[in-house]
């Protein structure tokens, strides 16, 4: 028996592979850095080519996602009202579950266009300001930026989230995965299976911990504080947010891939130098403290920041990684598809005995 399902192989996959020994991702026969400069459709039709029934190339997948946003934008307008005291991962569950698993044909590309627009919507619900409708004409990434914004945004915050969509699209069966793999073999449909992987990404084991990031730089506050600041939370057993992986022994590539979009942002008021020395300090505090344990920079350190200098609030993290995830959500579940075999595995039974 092995908790947490550790080391066990429960599937085969041809859309991505997590080496952690070696610090490598890579997505259908392609390094995570190679893919980087890609745009967010180019990386969906790499995901979904010879699963869904029609391959896309990237210009058909912008024009067929700019079309399913506007159909999404008309079907949320009326349910608005219902998102009354949920939080923004809550609302973005209710949202996607108005849409119907029997839309056979379409539901791929309607999930992966609904989500950036139920995403900005909620955002900006939580600043008391209307949706903005999209703009069918535009990539999605530049379309997500404008309807959080209310209008268009320069091209290096566009590229910088374009990067981050890209770099967290796909990463192994991790537990959303996972969960819509096993929701999708019981042939409950595209939606239910999606949905389940939201729900499994909302937990702060997974999806739920970059917004800590920014917590942990305002914190700290100044560079003369970074050292007495790290020092004090090691010494009181805290976690340093943006540090250390399940899976990777050496410094994550999401990481590398990301801070490289930070550097390509033009004005970030110094916040990306200041966390940059915090990275640096922290890295050789844990290095020194737990020289047995691998602890490097994870996607969550560079992620907060990329988030954040795009104008994403912190409690809109949670759906911007699932805005991105779900081009993997959607391969996994067409994937699983094919299989079409029931996921069950058995339990050890080690309650009381009958008498």
């Amino acid at each position: 028996m092995s908790p947490g399902l550790e080391g066990v192989v429960v599937a085969e996959t041809v859309l991505s592979h997590v080496d952690g020994a070696a610090g490598r991702l890579v997505l259908r026969g392609h390094e995570l850095d190679q893919l980087a400069g890609w745009s967010f459709e180019a990386v969906l039709a790499l995901l979904w080519r010879d699963l869904a029934p029609e391959n896309l190339d990237e210009a058909r997948l912008r024009m067929r996602l700019g079309a399913a946003r506007e159909v999404a934008f008309d079907r949320m307008k009326a349910a608005l009202p219902a998102l009354e005291g949920l939080s923004e991962v809550e609302a973005l569950r209710l949202l996607l579950s108005l849409l119907p698993d029997a839309e056979a044909e379409s539901h791929r590309l309607v999930a992966v266009a609904a989500t950036p627009v139920f995403a900005a919507a909620i955002a900006r619900r939580g600043r008391g300001l209307e949706p903005v409708a999209p703009d069918a004409s535009l990539g999605l990434a530049a379309d997500f930026l404008r309807m959080l914004h209310g209008s268009e945004q320069p091209a290096d915050k566009v590229a910088a989230l374009e990067t981050y969509l890209v770099t967290v699209a796909d990463h192994g069966l991790n537990a959303s995965t996972f969960a819509a793999r096993v929701i999708a073999s019981t042939q409950a449909g595209l939606f239910s299976s999606v949905i389940g992987g939201l729900c499994a990404l909302k937990g702060p084991l997974h999806g739920g911990a970059p917004g800590p990031v920014l917590d942990m730089l305002d914190s700290i506050g100044g560079e003369d504080n970074i050292r007495p600041w790290l020092v004090a939370a090691l010494d009181r057993g805290e976690r340093l947010m943006g540090f250390g992986h399940r899976i990777y022994r050496v410094r994550d590539p999401r990481a590398d891939a990301l801070k490289r979009a930070v550097a390509g942002l033009k004005d970030t008021g110094g916040r990306i130098a200041f966390a940059e020395k915090v990275e640096a300090e922290a890295l050789a505090l844990l290095a020194e403290r737990k020289p047995q344990k691998p602890l490097q920079t994870n996607v969550e350190f560079y992620t907060a920041l990329v988030l954040e200098a795009v104008g994403f609030p912190r409690r809109s993290f949670t759906n911007v990684f699932a805005c991105g995830r779900m081009a993997g959500w959607t391969a996994h579940v067409l994937e699983q598809d094919k299989v079409a075999r029931l996921i069950r595995p058995q339990s050890r039974y080690v309650g009381p005995a009958p008498v």
